[in-house]
């Protein structure tokens, strides 16, 4: 196993940790289903938890991070230049329907710039993690973004209206779960995502997850964490692409 720092070894465990309750409640989703009520405010609930249960296991050794979370926004503590980046489920919806695509999503931010990452499927049990000038890697081994230059031969992520807007100069999916569609560039599973508007949560762990891959992505610190228009490929067709989405 490569050696990891103490910071992505506090990120695992506190993602091993949420994950019970994330795999326990995805079971009982299937049920509430056929309820009347039906599952949207258990799914609301299960993200309150998670994020409770990450924010809870990242703070009993770094007592001064602070916090940016998707479901509390930004939580100050004594160091101010230094976020953990969360998003407890990131593809909600996907949990809400039963589908098993969604992610656990934790970066580590220090003076705005991203130095760890991790992205933890508990369905499927891939943990996608990397750490600054260490590589990406799936489940300890490591991963490499694609070699494919022939962008008709690609496969790209993206949400409903960038599929819309680009079909059918390039062939998209939307699968629900950012996070998921930026390990899996760095995996080489895709080639390509672009997306408008998405929060700084989203993406984070994606980030430096594609870069050490050896693939390219844009510079998100120019926009307003809310709004990022993000940008990211293997390097080969990343300004391919880029020409393709001049109207995007």
């Amino acid at each position: 196993m490569n050696s990891i720092s103490p910071n992505l070894n506090l990120m695992i465990k506190a993602c091993e940790k949420a994950s019970k309750v994330i795999i326990r409640d995805f079971g009982e989703v299937e049920n509430l289903q056929v309820s009347k009520k039906g599952p949207k405010d258990f799914v609301t609930k299960t993200d309150k938890r998670v994020e409770k249960i990450l924010v809870e296991e990242l703070s009993k050794s770094k007592k001064n991070y602070s916090f940016i979370t998707e479901e509390t926004g930004k939580i100050l503590n004594k160091n101010r230049d230094i976020f953990w980046l969360i998003d407890p489920i990131d593809g909600t919806i996907n949990f809400l329907h039963g589908i098993p695509h969604f992610a656990i999503s934790v970066a580590l931010q220090i003076n705005e710039e991203i130095i760890i990452g991790l992205i933890f499927d508990p369905i499927k049990n891939e943990i996608f993690y990397a750490e600054k000038n260490n590589g990406s890697y799936i489940n300890n081994n490591r991963i490499r973004v694609s070699k494919k230059s022939n962008i008709d031969e690609c496969l790209f992520a993206s949400n409903n209206d960038g599929v819309k807007s680009i079909y059918p100069r390039l062939n998209t999916r939307n699968t629900g779960c950012a996070a998921l569609d930026l390990a899996y560039v760095g995996c080489g599973r895709f080639d390509g995502y672009f997306h408008n508007n998405i929060n700084i949560w989203d993406i984070a762990a994606g980030k430096i997850i594609i870069e050490e891959a050896g693939g390219r992505v844009n510079d998100i610190n120019k926009f307003n964490i809310n709004k990022i228009n993000i940008r990211a490929g293997n390097p080969n067709i990343y300004d391919k692409m880029l020409k393709k989405l001049n109207n995007f």
